[in-house]
């Protein structure tokens, strides 16, 4: 096998090949890409022991799995072929891979200032969970200045929530399917909490998922059974 050849970063997808080798530059710091399933996707493991090497491991798997992050790993020819292009190491046995946005917001995370996207006034996301009967609401960045500020709005009942109580809020009506709410942690609104709009524009996605990169922490809550209207207290 020989050493691939580097190609500039931001090549349009159409152009992009199986296994193609790129580089990306975050914060400064060049990261190895590679293309997998026509993506763009930059090495973890090197982020991790470059721009995030002041933390743990455990930090940066907490605040992956916060933000709702999931790594597509490598199949033995693509991490040889990371490698050789000096993303791994050669003992290495493994490696997961995620997109140039993800790297983005799980670096921004820890190096930048988690402030709120600039949004216009009075605005809100369209927002729905499926936990329980599940439930539809309004979240208003506005109001979304600590992790247990009550800034959803359920559109049923006009109560307000914070976003790790809302997914334990829910509403049994006609088209309701009961789902069994998982053992949630304080991050895990951040994973059943999504867009009603399922095909949002790029815009709105970028700014949704900029309001769910701040604040993370955490603290354990039990679920309780559902009725037709029930909310899940600590």
């Amino acid at each position: 096998m020989t050493t691939p050849q580097l190609i500039p970063a931001g090549t349009p997808h159409p152009s992009l090949k199986p296994n193609q080798v790129g580089q990306v530059v975050l914060y400064g710091v060049p990261i190895v890409s590679l293309v997998i399933d026509h993506q763009e996707r930059l090495c973890l493991a090197q982020i991790s022991n470059t721009l995030l090497k002041n933390y743990s491991y455990n930090e940066i798997h907490n605040r992956r799995v916060a933000l709702g992050i999931t790594c597509v790993q490598c199949t033995p020819v693509q991490l040889e072929i990371l490698r050789r292009a000096g993303a791994m190491p050669i003992s290495s046995r493994r490696c997961g891979m995620i997109t140039k946005r993800e790297a983005e917001r799980l670096c921004k995370s820890f190096l930048g200032e988690n402030n709120p996207p600039k949004l216009p006034d009075n605005f809100a996301f369209d927002v729905s969970h499926e936990c329980a009967w599940g439930s539809r609401g309004n979240f208003i960045p506005a109001r979304y200045n600590s992790s247990r500020a009550k800034c959803i709005k359920c559109s049923y009942c006009s109560m307000y929530f914070s976003p790790n109580k809302f997914i334990f809020h829910s509403h049994r009506i006609p088209e309701s399917k009961y789902i069994q709410p998982d053992a949630a942690n304080f991050n895990s609104w951040r994973r059943h909490l999504k867009l009603s709009d399922k095909t949002p524009p790029d815009d709105l996605a970028f700014a949704w998922e900029d309001v769910k990169a701040m604040f993370n922490g955490g603290s354990r809550k039990r679920c309780l059974p559902s009725s037709h209207c029930s909310t899940f207290t600590v």
